[in-house]
């Protein structure tokens, strides 16, 4: 596995001023030599000039293949003929062997949405997921070498990892404290971000965020489940609904008693207990029916 080292250059600044300084005095000078040589019939000279001429302007060409620029969060990759001799990472114009191949990767943070994966949960129930993974080149060689195309690699190798964490999880907690995809949003975004990592470290690539965009269950059973969860809904809120109504009658009946406002039997407190819980636990409005016949 190739690993990112360092590499020293030259600055740019200073080549590319002799690059022009060459061209632009050698040049003309060496021209006039030439041209002047040529006028007197000096042969020799014409041939040396014309000679200088070329070597001018091959060095010019030569000096100004080797100049390259890099831009804040980029590197240059350098290989010769095959062999990889190092990284360069410092901004700015340099000058290196102009045989080198400079292959310049973007550090800058980047981001993409996976699309929606259909993967069955832990429990077996087909769900529909996305996510945003936010990602950075933190190994320019091992971008460029261990992989052949890197982009593409983080994008199909992050998908694959968002199924197989999706998969282990299921979409609900069945248990109290059980990790699902639906309510732990932070435990699940961190390990999206493990298990993506994981399958991304050969290529040079860090991940910095993993989350959850999309998440539901697939279109043939979201039917069932909805019901699903509002039946749950309706009987958490009616067991909290018959919590309240017990103690209500429960305060109702020892308040009686304590104040002494009358006195009830078994079979009329447990008929009063019935009435009151009717009342209370009842999704519509009572009729109440008022008995005149009697005391009761």
């Amino acid at each position: 596995m190739i690993k990112e080292k360092s590499i020293s250059t030259l600055p740019g600044i200073p080549v590319l001023l002799f690059a022009l300084a060459l061209l632009f005095g050698g040049g003309p000078a060496a021209f006039l030599m030439t041209r002047s040589a040529a006028i007197a019939h000096q042969g020799g000279t014409v041939i040396l000039g014309v000679a200088l001429l070329i070597v001018i302007v091959l060095a010019f060409f030569v000096l100004m293949s080797g100049l390259y620029k890099i831009e804040p969060k980029q590197s240059a990759v350098l290989s010769l003929f095959g062999k990889y001799e190092g990284t360069n990472r410092q901004q700015g114009l340099h000058f290196s062997n102009p045989f080198f191949t400079k292959k310049k990767i973007s550090l800058r943070v980047r981001n993409f949405e996976s699309d929606r994966l259909k993967v069955n949960d832990s429990g077996g129930s087909p769900i529909e997921i996305a996510a945003i993974v936010v990602w950075e080149v933190s190994d320019s060689a091992e971008a460029v070498f261990n992989v052949d195309d890197y982009q593409s690699f983080v994008r199909i190798q992050s998908e694959s990892a968002i199924r197989a964490m999706a998969s282990t999880h299921p979409y609900d907690p069945h248990e109290e404290g059980e990790i699902s995809l639906r309510s732990h949003a932070a435990e699940i975004s961190e390990l999206m971000k493990k298990e993506i990592q994981k399958h991304l470290k050969e290529a040079g690539i860090t991940v910095l965020d993993a989350r959850i965009s999309h998440l539901a269950y697939s279109p043939e059973i979201a039917q069932a489940m909805l019901q699903r969860q509002q039946a749950g809904a309706i009987i958490a809120a009616r067991r909290l609904i018959v919590e309240g109504a017990v103690g209500m009658v429960e305060s109702a009946l020892d308040s009686l008693k304590a104040k002494g406002v009358v006195q009830l039997d078994e079979e009329r407190r447990a008929a009063m207990v019935s009435n009151l819980l009717v009342v209370l636990c009842s999704d519509r409005a009572t009729q109440p029916v008022v008995n005149t016949g009697s005391l009761y």
